[in-house]
């Protein structure tokens, strides 16, 4: 069972950090808690493994980025982590994952590359497959985003 602190704490994390300072003490404002209670009781979220990671979400077209694509790359299962490693390495490159391949579609590895322009986006990805020895991969270039939200949770629970 979690306590009505924890399920507001929860419910702060869940949605946008600010970029502040001292984001958590914004945060803790939000929720009506002090910022001492605030980072206690995230830290025992974190210690019980109740809250697992922090995500963050880039809005590239915010952020400045006019072009992004996601790459989507066959690599042998040998190589995986070598390649992802090296591939998460690259600046441009926001996220990297691995998925697994499902018949017609052959592809294991993802990037997100983040430039100015489409070209742009295309010489960071043959950059990357020259780096890697990968030249097996598509580029999916977005054209509109439809949704980017967040999982809320306890964010109307008003229980203890």
């Amino acid at each position: 069972m979690l306590s009505a602190t924890e399920k507001k704490v929860i419910a702060a994390v869940g949605g946008d950090i600010p970029v502040a300072p001292r984001p958590f003490l914004e945060l803790a404002r939000e929720a009506g808690l002090s910022e001492a209670v605030f980072l206690e009781t995230l830290r025992g979220l974190i210690a019980r493994g109740l809250i697992r990671r922090f995500g963050a979400t880039l809005r590239h077209q915010q952020s400045g980025y006019r072009a992004n694509a996601m790459g989507a790359w066959r690599v042998p299962e040998e190589r995986i982590e070598e390649v992802g490693r090296l591939f998460a390495s690259f600046r441009e490159v926001s996220h990297c994952y691995r998925r697994n391949p499902l018949p017609p579609w052959p592809y294991n590895l993802y990037t997100m590359i983040h430039a100015d322009d489409e070209e742009t986006c295309r010489r960071i990805a043959e950059r990357m497959a020259a780096a890697a020895g990968v030249l097996d991969y598509l580029l999916l270039f977005s054209r509109e985003e439809l949704k980017k939200t967040s999982m809320a949770y306890f964010a109307t629970d008003e229980e203890d």
